[in-house]
This record gives C-alpha cells, structure tokens and sequence, in this order.
C-alpha cells in the first residue's frame, strides 16, 4: 500500500472515525484504524463492535493498492503534528507503515487487517433523510436530557419516532424529559428507534452546519447514519421507550414569559448556594416563586441562603414550588431563543420550557422536587 494525501483531508478522516476506537479491549487490533486503498480512494475504519465509522478520501494520489491496521491514536497524533502539507504513507517490505512529510519520517508496527470485524450488513427497513443543520439542532436541544445511569439502558439513548410525517427526537432520564420534532419534507414510513446517546455526540460532531442531507437507515437491531463521505454503524438499545406524549401536560395554570439570559443568570448565581453544602450527599432544591409580575428563586441550607428577583410577565395562578437549578440551566444553555414560556400546574406537578419561536416545536418537561416546611 502507498498513496500521498493532504493533511488537512487525512486529519478530517481521522478525526471523524477515531471516535469509534474501542478503549478497553481484549482485542487489540479494535484499537487500530483500518486503512484500505480501492483505486484512488482511501478508506478509513475503526469498529468497537457497538459503533462503527467509515470515511473515504477521494481522488488521492495511490501508486499501490492494499490495507494495513496501525494504533489509532498513535497514527492521529503524529499526523496531527506533521506540517500542512501532502504526507506521503505506505507500507514497506517490512510490514511498517511508513510516514514521511518533508524532514518527518516515522515507522509504525501494523496489524494484520484481515482481523479486523466487518462491520455489520445493514438491511434498512426504514428510512429517513434530512438536512445536516437540521438534525444536529434536534439533537442538541435533547440529548443533555438522557440519562447515565446504566441500570435502565433504554433511556441512556434518545428515542427516534416519525409518525404521520414528522421526526420526533426525545432524551428522557427520569427527572426531566426533552422533546423536539421536525415536519419531514417527503413521504416517510412510521417507525421508532432508540440510538445510543454516545453515538448521537459523536455524529454531532462530524455532521456539517450545513443543508447537506444526512441519510438515516434503520433495521431490526441496527441504525445507518450516511453522509457525503461517512458511513456510521450503531447497535439500537433494546426495551420499551416512555409513552413521552402522555406524560407531557399540555395545560397549564400558571405561564411566564422571560427572557432566557436574564433567568438563566439568576439560576446560575443562585445555584452556587444550592451546589456547596457542607453536608455533601443532600441536595437542596431552589424554590420557584410566581407572583403577579414577578418570579422570586430563593435557597436556604447550611451555607447560607440567597434570593433572586426578576420581574415578568405572567399568567394565571400565584405559584410556589421547588426544583433542581441545573436542569433548567441545562434547558436554557442549549436553546437559541431570546424569551422562553415556562408553563406550571401545581406545586407538585412538571412544569414545561417552550421555545417561543418553536412553541409548538419543543418542550422540555422538568418534575418539581418537595419543599419541606
């Protein structure tokens, strides 16, 4: 194998599909990239048997055909470090993968490729396309919503639903829940599918903000993620999804409407005397208080006790109830609006975040925690 390729395209590639390099392994040759050459395209792959990535460079400068296994991070961090401009790779009779860039020249030990897994065959089922920049807010608005413990799987990824032509996307972890749709432009199959949040961060970052389609296949066990150049292959969590639909109230006795920077602030100064108690395994919740006009957000521990005022415009009852900060600081880092509706029942029912340019859109649900006396 011997091919010249620029820099900034070999670190793209790398960049993209590293983020599948298994980290703890039995099997060595899982923490290696696969690089195959087909005519003048160079292949990359790396595979932990749960994600899978493939990149392809086109149109490179390849004199002879082949494939070869080299440690991932090894092989990105000198490629990293070489200068901007074309690096020249190959193996030589030694079975060395060869790096040289004017003055650099580097020798890896390689691994035999036919080790390597293939990733899985997808036979798609259902299908659903869908712009780049489009998909990659859906999951921005939701994915800091699923949850990490591991003792219920299902919701340690993010539900996938179209249902009757509009992609729903919903990250649930047992205190809060977050909820974005998307009305598709063509006629699309209903189906639903959990995928691994893991998987969701690392397709985030190598999907473009750009309207460029991204491609979504599943089948029975498996999803498929196709952009231009890249291929991603993710196992589906198994078990039943939250009837999210039913949970969401969609009435509401108390709303306000606020702008987003200023109460996020509030939440944030405040939250410093509800994070740093001396007594280290209790949490102590904020408490919301509505009045006409205003909100009050007040905490009291063995800290010592801080209050907020913002004045508002509100809706209906008189209110007071307690929550954790952090989610709703969550909410209001990863929505772009400047003024937010936040929508109560009672003291002890789940108030809503809603966008007000999307209200109809998104909602973000987050349960209230007892106040004591």
């Amino acid at each position: 194998m011997k091919f010249i390729c620029d820099k900034e395209k070999l670190l793209k590639a790398i960049n993209s599909v590293t983020k599948a390099v298994a980290v703890r392994t039995t099997m060595p040759v899982l923490e290696g990239i696969l690089i195959q050459t087909n005519d003048n395209d160079i292949k990359f792959t790396c595979y932990d048997l749960e994600l899978g990535i493939e990149y392809v460079i086109n149109d490179c400068e390849v004199t002879e055909q082949g494939a070869t296994v080299v440690n991932a991070i090894m092989f990105s961090e000198i490629i990293r470090k070489l200068p901007d401009t074309e690096i020249k790779i190959e193996v030589n009779e030694k079975n060395l993968l060869v790096i040289e860039c004017e003055g650099s020249l580097y020798k890896l030990a390689t691994m035999n490729p036919e080790e390597f897994p293939e990733l899985p065959e997808i036979n798609v089922e259902n299908s659903v396309e869908i712009e780049q920049n489009i998909l990659k807010d859906m999951i921005r608005k939701t994915i800091f919503a699923i949850s990490t413990e591991e003792n219920r799987p299902i919701f340690t990824g993010s539900l996938f639903e179209v249902k009757n032509n509009k992609l729903n996307v919903v990250a649930v972890d047992g205190f809060r829940l977050a909820w974005k749709n998307k009305f598709l432009q063509t006629k699309t199959n209903d189906f639903t599918a959990v995928i691994p949040g893991r998987t969701l961060t690392e397709i985030n970052k190598i999907m473009l903000d750009s309207f460029d389609l991204v491609k979504i296949g599943i089948a029975k066990n498996q999803a498929l993620f196709e952009l231009e150049n890249c291929k991603i292959v993710t196992r589906l969590l198994d078990g039943e999804f939250l009837n999210y639909s039913s949970v969401v109230p969609d009435k509401w006795e108390t709303r306000i409407r606020v702008n987003r920077s200023a109460i996020a602030d509030c939440f944030e100064r405040i939250s410093l005397i509800s994070s740093s108690s001396i007594e280290k395994e209790k949490k102590y919740p904020v408490k919301v208080s509505i009045d006409v006009g205003k909100i009050t957000i007040s905490c009291t521990n063995q800290t010592g006790d801080a209050k907020e005022e913002l004045f508002i415009n509100t809706e209906g009852k008189n209110l007071e109830a307690g929550f954790n900060p952090k989610y709703f600081l969550d909410v209001f880092r990863n929505i772009d609006d400047e003024e937010v509706f936040i929508d109560f029942g009672t003291s002890i029912s789940p108030c809503i975040v809603r966008s007000v340019e999307e209200e109809g859109d998104y909602k973000y649900m987050i349960l209230p925690i007892r106040l004591k006396n």
